[in-house]
């Protein structure tokens, strides 16, 4: 389940078209790997199923797609939305990521798209995601296990 600060599950109808909420897996909100690592943007682009790229047809239902906030030049917080651009900024050296086209950075330094985390609503209406990201968070010189 994809919860909010306060661990409260996220709803289909939670938010409007052009709004964001940062998100976490539930259980890691509070946790020092949630507050690092899991950190993940919601943002409801429509009100319709939403593809960002080709291979992604279902991973942006009802409009909401789901975006790292860990960006991939240094691993600073992105979380800055510019509605009518929609654009993701990072605060820490201005790269830009166009969320339509699957976070490609579009200004700045950072080398890779921002990873996106496939999503479904499940028939209660609670927003899930269907896998971890596809792609590592952050930047590429990190440790990964």
């Amino acid at each position: 389940f994809l919860v909010d600060q306060s661990g409260r599950r996220i709803q289909s109808g939670d938010l409007a078209v052009g709004s964001v909420v940062t998100v976490f897996p539930e259980g890691t909100q509070d946790s020092t790997r949630g507050q690092a690592v899991d950190q993940t943007i919601l943002i409801r682009l429509s009100n319709a199923d939403y593809t960002t790229r080709k291979g992604r047809e279902t991973w942006g239902p009802m409009g909401y797609v789901a975006y790292s906030k860990l960006c991939t030049h240094l691993g600073c917080p992105v979380g800055l939305y510019e509605q009518q651009l929609q654009l993701l900024v990072c605060p820490c050296h201005q790269s830009m990521f166009d969320v339509t086209i699957g976070a490609v950075p579009n200004f700045g330094p950072a080398p890779r798209p921002l990873p996106q985390l496939p999503l479904y609503i499940d028939r209660d209406g609670y927003l899930r995601s269907q896998s971890d990201y596809k792609e590592p968070v952050g930047p590429g010189y990190w440790e990964r296990s």
